[in-house]
């Protein structure tokens, strides 16, 4: 097992409540200008799911433990793995979830109970696997508003990092990290197996009904046009 990494809180914005079962905070990682964020699943029996864990402060940690009972936790990817082992500490009953291909990189930091087939089968959440992703990446849909409106929930596979300022900005800039939603060209070289499947995939992606946003781990999120948004994403992946 590798050394386990401690609670540790970095900056981080205020929670936002999306929907009535969907919450997301973004806050900085360790190092560079790149932004993470987490989102926070109720499902339908109180239980709340994670996607991409990242620990707050303690007051706002106090909301979120009001908002329900932490029961999973997924790990989008073999990246996604920095605060695994402070959350599974701190809620020893989450179920931890993450794709089959990178299971052995995640069970490096803490104890792994499966994949997509664990996730309740309550209508609310679903995880869409993305066909040509080397990790085994799945897209969440999350059902709000009695399944009028749906939010998609990324790991790495879509990307949405505005230019930034300063030298790390411009370094983003060059490698094609930054610049609206995406594939970026590092995920296309380390985790995109098939980029014409994948871009089928978020196609098909595109025409969940009631599609009302993007929620992507690193980034901004799309409120305006999700559907024409991710076409745009496929449609430049699929050309390249």
């Amino acid at each position: 097992m590798a050394a386990p990494r401690p609670w540790t809180v970095l900056p981080h914005d205020p929670i936002q409540k999306l929907e009535e079962n969907l919450w997301t905070v973004a806050g900085r990682l360790p190092h560079g200008p790149m932004n993470r964020r987490m989102s926070v699943v109720r499902l339908a029996d109180g239980g709340l799911l994670f996607h991409n864990a990242v620990p707050l402060e303690e007051r706002a940690m106090a909301e979120v433990e009001a908002f329900g009972r932490p029961a999973f936790l997924v790990v989008p990817n073999g990246f996604h793995r920095l605060d695994l082992h402070a959350f599974r500490a701190r809620y020893p009953a989450l179920r931890v979830l993450c794709p089959a291909p990178v299971r052995r990189r995640v069970e490096a930091i803490a104890e792994v109970d499966g994949g997509w087939e664990l996730l309740p089968r309550d209508g609310g959440v679903e995880a869409v696997p993305l066909a040509g992703s080397r990790s085994g990446e799945a897209a969440l849909v999350v059902r709000s508003a009695a399944g009028a409106r749906a939010s998609l929930l990324f790991g790495d596979a879509v990307m949405n990092i505005p230019h930034l300022p300063g030298a790390a900005g411009l370094l983003l800039r060059l490698i094609g990290s930054s610049g609206g939603a995406k594939v970026t060209r590092l995920t296309r070289l380390v985790a995109v197996s098939d980029a014409r499947a994948l871009a089928a995939a978020l196609e098909r992606l595109a025409a969940t009904p009631g599609l009302a946003r993007l929620v992507p781990s690193h980034g901004d999120l799309v409120e305006r046009d999700a559907a024409g948004v991710l076409r745009a994403v496929a449609g430049r992946l699929s050309a390249r």
